[in-house]
C-alpha cells in the first residue's frame, strides 16, 4: 500500500492511495476539507461499519440503517493525540441484539484494522443504540 500528500495551497494537500483515489485534506482554519486527524476517526468509522455490515449479512440480519460515529477527546496540549474515542452504532432494530453485539464485538476484537492499531494507543469504547 502507498499513500502520499501534494500540497496544493496553505495547508491543504491532495491525498492520494494505491487505489487511484484521492481526497484533499485541510489543516487550515478555513476547513475546507476534512483535517488529517479527521481522516483518522472517519477510517475508523468506515473500518468498523464495513466489518459489522459483512458479519450481519452472513448471519443473514437484515437491516435498513446503520451508520457509526466517533467521539473522540483530544490532548490539550501538542502532539493533540485522541486521549478516549466512543463508538456510537446506530443500526435498524429489525437486527437482533446478539448479532449486533457479536458483529461490533468480533469488528472490535479481530477484524477492524484501524482499530486494532489507534487500540494500543487510546481507549475506544462503545455503545449500540437501536433506531425504528
Amino acid at each position: 500500500m502507498l499513500a502520499s500528500a501534494t500540497w496544493i495551497q496553505d495547508d491543504r494537500f491532495l491525498g492520494a492511495a494505491t487505489s487511484g483515489h484521492a481526497i484533499v485534506t485541510d489543516a487550515s482554519e478555513e476547513k475546507l476539507a476534512p483535517s488529517p486527524i479527521e481522516l483518522v476517526l472517519i477510517g475508523l468509522c468506515g473500518c468498523t461499519a464495513s466489518d459489522v455490515t459483512t458479519i450481519l449479512r452472513k448471519k443473514r440480519e437484515s437491516f435498513t440503517l446503520l451508520e457509526v460515529r466517533a467521539l473522540a477527546e483530544r490532548a490539550v496540549d501538542v502532539p493533540r493525540v485522541f486521549t478516549s474515542i466512543k463508538l456510537l452504532y446506530r443500526v435498524s432494530d429489525t437486527v437482533s441484539r446478539k448479532a449486533m453485539e457479536d458483529a461490533v464485538r468480533l469488528s472490535k476484537e479481530k477484524y477492524c484494522s484501524v482499530s486494532q492499531m489507534l487500540v494500543k494507543a487510546v481507549p475506544i469504547s462503545y455503545e449500540i443504540e437501536y433506531v425504528q
